[in-house]
């Protein structure tokens, strides 16, 4: 009996743990209906790489949603891009951060003519054409980043979300902007090459949900039969994003599991 009971408290605390946002939640609906183009509708070998001005410019024009990264400069400027070091797009060494904004404009994307961004153009340039979900990487205090960030995305007037690996960012907009649609980003993080550490593993079963209470999760769709996700889309009814697609067989077989669907490396259908 009393091994029973602790199944029951356990699976309460569970059930407790993954629970998003389920009261007040922001409206939502204006995200929805879209495909939305991975850091821009981009090519790494043409004059449009990721999460360049150019690769946005075509994701406007193609009538896509677009989902791009964000992380600050030594100079604590909000720019525009993925990885936390410089090596795979730009060939050189150290990390964002380590340079200030003026010095970034020094380096290439992909060795095309483009530029690291600012958040602040890429706003300018989407202008409300296209819905956005703008990923925050947190490669300092979440505080910090958050807060830098969000001097500029709250003066945008066009439809937006935020979305997170990092619990702690989805902390910062609960506090901070709860009217702003939050994301929890998760996947599974076990390879053949390594083991998930602790942290990834409870990010992996989305057991960080209580800190932030996410809008919507967006998953690696290769693991969308993960427990945790498909009980926060098919019980406390959250909205459910795709990562990243890649080609339309991917896509048609997600539809059923996702709500929205982020992809790269072909032309979706229009949502």
């Amino acid at each position: 009996m009393g091994l029973l009971i602790a199944i029951v408290v356990i699976f309460i605390l569970y059930l407790l743990a993954i629970m998003p946002r389920m009261f007040r939640r922001p409206d939502a609906s204006q995200l929805l209906g879209w495909h939305y183009a991975h850091r821009g509708l981009h090519d790494n070998k043409g004059a449009a790489p990721e999460n360049s001005m150019a690769a946005f410019r075509k994701a406007v024009d193609a009538g896509y949603g677009i989902e791009f990264d964000v992380q600050l400069s030594k100079d604590r400027m909000p720019v525009v891009f993925h990885d936390e070091t410089l090596n795979r797009v730009c060939g050189v060494d150290g990390k964002v951060r380590d340079y200030t904004y003026k010095e970034l404009q020094g380096f290439r994307l992909c060795k095309s003519e483009e530029k690291i961004p600012l958040l602040e153009d890429v706003l300018q340039l989407v202008d409300g054409k296209v819905p956005l979900i703008i990923e925050i990487k947190i490669h300092e205090k979440a505080g910090v980043v958050c807060e830098m960030t969000d001097r500029l995305i709250r003066e945008y007037k066009g439809v937006y979300c935020i979305e997170s690996f990092h619990p702690l960012a989805l902390l910062w907009y609960r506090k901070h902007r709860q009217n702003v649609v939050r994301g929890q980003l998760s996947a599974c993080f076990h390879t053949e090459e390594r083991r998930e550490r602790f942290y990834e593993a409870l990010l992996h079963y989305l057991l960080y949900n209580f800190v932030g209470k996410p809008d919507f999760i967006a998953y690696d769709h290769h693991h969308k039969n993960n427990i945790s996700r498909r009980l926060c889309r098919y019980l406390y009814r959250a909205l459910s994003v795709a990562w990243t697609i890649r080609s339309k067989e991917e896509l048609e077989n997600s539809k059923p599991d996702f709500d929205l669907f982020i992809f790269e490396g072909f032309k979706a259908e229009k949502g």
